[in-house]
């Protein structure tokens, strides 16, 4: 039932025309992949913590999101920060394209932390993020670096892997 609802979640919005600046798609595919990613267990307390760096309309999005939907029986918390520096442990970095440039930054001091790095930029998921969200055919994809996640501790699912453009 599980994997037929993942299907049936990703295919919907994946054949869906919009562009890549679409983040109400985002979120859904955001809180979905909170379902078939799976975080060691020191991150499995507490609120769920997405962090978003910089200014993006994303954040309401999120926002509107954690209003409404929970992770488990865990109560969304969408943060948003103004440098690398403020990053800390939370479960979901998403760094937006104007943030691009401050890939390296933010995977170095992500480094082994087990937090899903989530991106919008063609070839940044090449450059260590987790997630990168692109536009291919005129349709939102996602890119999923497997090798990164793994170095940081994250467990991703075999129907998630199959659904992403794998790096």
């Amino acid at each position: 039932m599980k994997r037929y609802l993942l299907l049936v979640v990703f295919s919907t919005f994946h054949f869906i025309s919009g562009f890549a600046q679409n983040y109400k798609m985002h979120t859904v595919f955001i809180f979905s992949f909170t379902r078939y990613i799976q975080w060691p267990d020191t991150y499995n307390s507490g609120d769920f913590e997405i962090m978003v760096l910089g200014d993006s309309p994303i954040v309401d999005e999120l926002k509107a999101m954690a209003a409404v939907k929970k992770v488990g029986e865990r109560n969304i918390k969408v943060i948003r920060i103004n440098s690398v520096s403020e990053i800390r442990k939370c479960n979901i970095l998403f760094v937006p394209a104007t943030k691009s440039a401050d890939i390296a930054d933010v995977m170095g001091k992500v480094t082994t932390q087990s937090i899903l790095v989530i991106t919008e930029e063609p070839g940044l998921g090449a450059k260590g993020s987790n997630v990168n969200f692109i536009t291919k055919d005129g349709k939102l994809a996602f890119e999923l670096n497997q090798n990164a996640a793994s170095r940081q501790g994250l467990k991703i699912s075999n129907e998630l892997s199959r659904l992403a453009i794998l790096i």
